[in-house]
């Protein structure tokens, strides 16, 4: 059979005709939708780093010196009343550690600090085992000791006990040993949060790199090698979010949590000694939404993630936020008319429902994030 060819012209004639229905049509052409956004980012990445990161690191940098202040206070003048004070340090110093998750990218990572500040679980044999052995505690010899020795959680086991009958310590309770190696503690975890704060104000590698907070603000510039668009950015803090919402659900609670009551296992419970489980949950997703709505202190007209999500669907940005509320609502709600703590709820039969209702909630918010939110980019016109 005899090829036939077309010139361009042709084609192009054909193409037309069929997209027109040919001779038989009426008329109406066939428009692919043009479902792409613009959107300029640079005053949601500047406040979001400004407002959000770098207001919250400083204050867990505050937040450190004060703890540490309060341990001296303590080893100076051993009372229940200063023993209460550290306590409370400890879960000022908690709350903006917890809510920075939701972006725990950068210095904090390629540093070390997070696991300095927060390996868990507790390796309580060899904690047990420096008590009894050592003597002296300072600074820069606990720097050198393995993470699951130091930062929060050895801090909250010498402060509140083991938490299993309640989240109390009486100050005849704590030997001397164990505050002098709190405030060894304590010190270490100053200094390391004065530099995961100066790491994006100042230095990000504390030597002669650009401050890691002019590195998120001015992506593509000469010598940026993390960012190289804004697109890189607002990437890398979608992806924060949906990686503490599925920690916290997939791990935090449902680990512990089990297939069964009988499955439960309070040992895996993070925050357990101090029973602020609940609000480390809470607080998680807190930071979620500080990155969200750009508003560390719910201060209007700061512009976060939404802004971005309304210039290409309003009621997409309208039911993230919702399901956002809606998540930290149902991680509060564990603690039920009770105040019941999380690792007492997981081996309780309405508390497991609750638990439930939490991890459902977290699961819808991530796959928002995941299947709705994240694809944006692809969309936007930057």
């Amino acid at each position: 059979m005899k090829q036939l060819t077309y010139s361009a012209i042709a084609l192009a004639l054909i193409s037309t005709l069929a997209a027109c229905g040919g001779s038989g049509s009426d008329d109406s052409t066939v428009v692919v939708p043009d479902n792409r956004f613009s959107f300029v980012a640079t005053e949601m990445i500047t406040n979001l780093n400004d407002e959000v990161i770098v207001s919250g690191y400083s204050a867990l940098a505050n937040r450190g010196e004060a703890l540490y202040q309060a341990t001296q206070t303590l080893v100076a003048s051993p009372s229940q009343a200063n023993l209460v004070a550290a306590q409370d340090a400890w879960k000022a110093a908690r709350q903006p550690w917890e809510q920075g998750e939701s972006h725990i990218f950068g210095p904090v990572d390629s540093l070390g600090i997070d696991p300095h500040l927060d390996s868990w679980p507790l390796n309580t044999t060899d904690l047990k085992t420096v008590l009894a052995t050592t003597s002296g505690f300072d600074a820069e010899t606990i720097k050198g000791w393995n993470d699951d020795v130091q930062g929060f959680h050895t801090m909250e086991f010498l402060l509140f006990g083991d938490g299993i009958a309640d989240n109390s310590k009486d100050i005849g309770q704590m030997t001397a040993s164990e505050r002098d190696y709190l405030m060894g503690l304590a010190e270490v975890f100053r200094d390391y949060t004065k530099i995961l704060a100066d790491s994006w104000t100042v230095s990000h590698d504390g030597q002669t790199g650009l401050a890691y907070g002019e590195l998120v603000k001015n992506p593509g510039v000469a010598g940026n090698t993390f960012y190289s668009s804004q697109v890189g950015v607002v990437e890398e803090l979608v992806n924060g979010m949906i990686g503490i919402v599925d920690e916290v659900g997939n791990g935090k609670i449902a680990d512990p949590f089990g297939t069964s009551i009988d499955t439960a296992d309070t040992s895996k419970v993070e925050s357990q000694y101090s029973w602020n489980s609940l609000t480390d949950f809470s607080d998680n997703i807190i930071g979620v939404r500080n990155i969200y709505q750009g508003e560390l202190t719910g201060e209007a007209d700061k512009q976060g993630l939404v802004d971005f999500v309304k210039a290409a669907d309003s009621v997409l940005a309208t039911r993230i936020s919702s399901e956002i509320d809606d998540a930290i609502i149902q991680i509060r709600a564990i603690a039920g008319t009770n105040n019941m703590p999380f690792r007492q709820a997981i081996k309780d039969t309405e508390g497991r429902e609750r638990v439930q209702k939490a991890i459902d909630a977290l699961s819808t918010l991530q796959a928002s994030l995941e299947n709705d939110l994240l694809p944006l980019l692809k969309k936007w016109a930057v």
